[in-house]
């Protein structure tokens, strides 16, 4: 993640954010965690994940973004364009609750009615 990298434009853009919301699925949460943990300086990227988290609402898997992850997961694979477990918790999550997803993930791209944002767009 950028935030943990210390790009500067990233953090303005959305700490600026913050008083529109920002939230996070679990599932994103755990691979920051695990981003944290394989780090370089695992210490310091702990300390800036925790600054991080300080910005953001952290959004449980509930029954209805497994429903809905269920339901997606189920399209793609159909249609041959299958996406990671974790990816598509996060997609679910967005979906249900009405987010935009902020990624530089363009495979977001192939879930009907998700409204994703590059984050290199954001950071313009």
């Amino acid at each position: 993640m950028w935030w943990m990298r210390g790009r500067s434009d990233v953090i303005a853009q959305l700490t600026a954010r913050e008083r529109d919301g920002l939230a996070i699925s679990v599932a994103t949460l755990a691979e920051l965690y695990e981003g944290a943990a394989s780090a370089r300086d695992p210490a310091a990227a702990g300390s800036a994940l925790n600054n991080f988290l300080q910005l953001v609402t952290i959004i449980p898997l509930s029954e209805t973004v497994a429903a809905r992850f269920g339901k997606e997961a189920a399209l793609l694979r159909r249609s041959g364009q299958p996406l990671p477990d974790f990816d598509l918790v996060i997609a679910a999550t967005a979906l249900h609750h009405g987010l935009m997803l902020l990624t530089e993930d363009g495979h977001f791209a192939r879930i009907a009615g998700l409204q994703v944002q590059s984050l290199s767009s954001v950071t313009r």
